[in-house]
């Protein structure tokens, strides 16, 4: 480490504490100081190259100068489960299940016990203040439109949840592209896929997706269903998400692009001179004409030779029907649908594929086919007698009358 390096760490150092040193001057533990940090009650901020975030000194002399440290601040983190948010309340745990899952409380943490079951908790302050605010809710009978929301098996807990998460990931984001990366954490690859179908900014927002959240299970199992209470899974949730997503990413273009990587493919390489004008092209770059013009070669490898890109075929020229006196590399004139001068009419004998006209250049045999076919059509003709003689003598081998067996 060089001696500027070594002064800015020990500066950074005299500046900020470590997150273990804060816990220990603001009195908290470290799940509570942990969900101080989520709320933003406690700013960080980050620390060199690594990553990792530090507190400022003069943020704890801020937090520890308050009337009311450090109670005011432990009650601000305490988080409660539904036993004790129900004994805070003074109703029993089944009405208050009730009332979270009909959205009147946003659960702040959940956890997984060894059953696999799903533990939410709460902030006790916000239960307290639910508790001074619709006191009508804690006794009697629930309004009927609540009654029928639980019937319908209704619960707003995760979704709460993730939108607490994705409000303090938003205010926690300084770039537009982080905040983009936020909103995309929530949805499903392929829902995101979807929306943003550029793989150079998926790339991008995937480098920038928020951590998961703290407690998340070791085992697959229980990782699994803790990664789907991360994700939208209501259709309106979906829609809002994307829509977000798809204004965020517009917001975070017109900032800065996403750094794409340099092109170094060949296709890229090769524009320039696919559109280059022929006076433009270099004069030592050798032409290669199609055999037939105004035909695509389906078989034909865009590559370059020094001058641009040029269709070389992969399979090799018909050379072998062209005449003895053209050139190889003469284009052949395209055939007609209506010959000039008809040919006279020819007989055909049943059975027997009909005569095609040979094309110009190519000499033509007495039964209208060309040269390069002279010696193919004795051997189709003559198997097509055999086949019809095969039949035929089948059919009268199949209507003699079978000669009986004399067994030994």
């Amino acid at each position: 480490m060089t001696t500027e390096g070594h002064d800015r760490t020990a500066g950074e150092g005299a500046r900020t504490v470590t997150p273990v040193r804060a816990a220990q001057e603001l009195e908290l533990k470290r799940d509570e100081f942990r969900l101080a940090v989520q709320l933003g009650l406690v700013r960080t901020v980050p620390a060199g190259e690594s990553g990792r975030r530090r507190v400022e000194r003069c943020e704890l002399e801020r937090l520890r100068a308050a009337p009311d440290f450090p109670a005011g601040l432990r009650d601000r983190v305490r988080a409660v489960g539904t036993g004790e948010a129900a004994a805070l309340l003074g109703i029993t745990p089944e009405r208050f299940t009730r009332l979270v899952r009909t959205g009147h409380l946003s659960p702040v943490r959940f956890s997984l016990n060894r059953y696999r079951a799903v533990v939410w908790t709460y902030l006790a302050q916000e239960v307290t203040d639910f508790g001074r605010t619709c006191p009508a809710l804690l006794a009697g009978r629930l309004p009927q439109a609540l009654r029928e929301r639980l019937a319908a098996h209704e619960d707003l807990r995760p979704r709460n949840w993730r939108a607490r998460r994705l409000s303090l990931l938003l205010r926690a984001a300084e770039d537009p592209w982080a905040r983009a990366a936020a909103i995309a954490s929530l949805l499903d690859p392929l829902q995101a896929a979807e929306v943003v179908d550029d793989p150079y900014e998926r790339a991008h927002l995937d480098r920038l997706r928020p951590p998961p959240p703290p407690g998340m299970p070791t085992p697959a199992a229980a990782r699994e269903i803790a990664e789907r209470l991360t994700r939208a899974d209501d259709p309106d949730e979906i829609l809002w998400h994307r829509l977000s997503l798809a204004l965020a990413l517009d917001e975070a273009r017109a900032v800065c692009p996403a750094p794409y990587p340099g092109e170094t493919t060949t296709a890229a390489m090769v524009a320039p001179a696919a559109t280059a004008t022929p006076a433009t092209r270099r004069a030592d770059a050798v032409p290669v004409p199609s055999v037939l013009s105004g035909a695509a070669d389906p078989w034909a490898v865009p590559v370059t030779v020094r001058g641009g890109p040029r269709a070389l075929s992969a399979r090799p020229l018909p050379t072998a029907s062209l005449p003895a006196a053209a050139p190889p590399f003469v284009e052949a004139p395209l055939l007609s649908a209506t010959p000039a001068t008809a040919p006279p009419p020819q007989e055909t004998v049943p059975g027997s594929p009909p005569a095609v006209p040979a094309p110009a250049g190519h000499p033509a045999t007495a039964s209208g086919r060309p040269a390069s076919h002279r010696a193919s059509r004795p051997t189709r003709t003559r198997f097509l007698d055999r086949f019809r003689r095969g039949r035929g003598s089948g059919e009268a081998r199949a209507r003699r009358r079978k000669r009986p067996v004399a067994w030994p």
